[in-house]
């Protein structure tokens, strides 16, 4: 009997480590260390770039890290492209760690990265025309100079040196 006790008392110790272990990186377990965000353009078909790497046109899904800031270029010919960046700041998930894992499950979550979410989950770009624009005002008037005009524009004037 007392070795029976003996070896009960060993598989629960085993799993009751086991279990303070997988609890240990709680926010990590819960929702991985990278997350799904969504890229949307007007109009769409606009090429998605995070980090300066291609990731595809609009619309799109990608997942991204979650241990980093990701900064997100949304652009297209003929049309001024868009800029953001996607943050990341610490997840609701991180408080499981102060009642299961400890130290130990704040440190996991640290370095993968699932301590954090990213934000916002959704971008949505709006891109509008390049077009040239004047700007009248008390000291004088300001012309906006493009470079590739479009097919359709007629040319009223032409700079000299």
């Amino acid at each position: 009997m007392s070795r029976f006790k003996g070896t009960l008392r060993a598989v629960t110790l085993v799993a009751a480590s086991a279990t303070m272990f997988g609890l240990a990186g709680c926010a990590t377990i819960v929702h991985g260390t990278s997350q799904d965000i969504k890229f949307s353009s007007t109009p769409t078909g606009a090429s998605v770039w995070v980090d300066e790497t291609d990731k595809g046109q609009t619309p799109l899904v990608t997942k991204l890290t979650r241990k980093q800031d990701h900064v997100i270029k949304i652009q297209m010919d003929g049309y001024q492209p868009f800029e953001t960046t996607v943050t990341h700041s610490m997840s609701g998930w991180a408080w499981g760690n102060l009642l299961f894992g400890g130290l130990i499950g704040i440190a996991i979550d640290a370095i993968s990265g699932g301590v954090y979410k990213l934000t916002p989950e959704e971008v949505a770009g709006s891109l509008p025309t390049r077009n040239a624009s004047i700007d009248k005002n008390k000291d004088g008037i300001y012309v906006v100079v493009v470079l590739q005009p479009k097919p359709e524009w007629v040319k009223v004037a032409q700079l000299q040196r």
